[in-house]
């Protein structure tokens, strides 16, 4: 890969990214965990490293549309990467598969064309099967409320978040058998949520 490029970008998206105020799930630390694993997949799926550097930078830049509008905002992700790597001259060939690959992290994006595709879903969401699951989720909550001047509930919170995880789908290979396991244990710590959620607003019946 071009290191210098990389570096370069980083500090570019770092840069937009870090003064966004009340972004608590949207910020850099998530543009960095994703690119990341794009490239530790691109890797474990056999991409050379033109192509791993193409997963790698659309990671680095697939939220930088937050800056412009909070919905809607694949295509200026898109538009930001394409004059950055403009700027530094990159191939031009090179800047649409970035764009395309970008694009395919819309969520009503629903089905990947092709491995680059594959990898960056997988990538985008890789927190839902981590650990660290419910930090990253209370964070994106906190950011749906602050931004949209709405109050979520926490049972709404629950439901949602437990249809989310059970309609979702691992894309490669290597996804589904380091994370299924993680995936399960988060389902079911969300389905006993959801279960005290309804079981506390039972009224005896006396």
């Amino acid at each position: 890969m071009y290191d210098k490029l990389i570096m370069d970008a980083k500090k570019y998206v770092n840069s937009i990214l870090m003064p966004l105020e009340n972004y608590y799930y949207h910020q850099y630390e998530h543009a960095l965990d994703v690119m990341i694993r794009s490239i530790y997949l691109a890797q474990k799926e056999g991409l050379n490293d033109d192509e791993t550097e193409i997963l790698a930078l659309a990671g680095l830049f697939h939220d930088t549309g937050f800056t412009i509008k909070y919905d809607d905002n694949e295509y200026v992700w898109a538009k930001i990467a394409q004059n950055f790597l403009k700027s530094k001259l990159y191939p031009t060939d090179k800047i649409e598969l970035v764009e395309k690959v970008i694009l395919a992290t819309n969520p009503l994006y629903t089905e990947p064309k092709n491995i680059y595709e594959k990898i960056i879903k997988d990538a985008d969401l890789d927190n839902i099967w981590r650990e660290d699951f419910f930090d990253k989720w209370e964070k994106l909550k906190k950011e749906l409320e602050t931004i949209k001047k709405i109050k979520i509930k926490d049972p709404d919170w629950h439901h949602s978040s437990l249809d989310f995880l059970w309609n979702h789908k691992f894309y490669t290979k290597t996804q589904e058998m380091e994370r299924w396991v993680i995936k399960r244990k988060n389902e079911e710590l969300l389905k006993n949520m959801v279960k005290n959620d309804w079981e506390s607003n039972i009224t005896p019946n006396y």
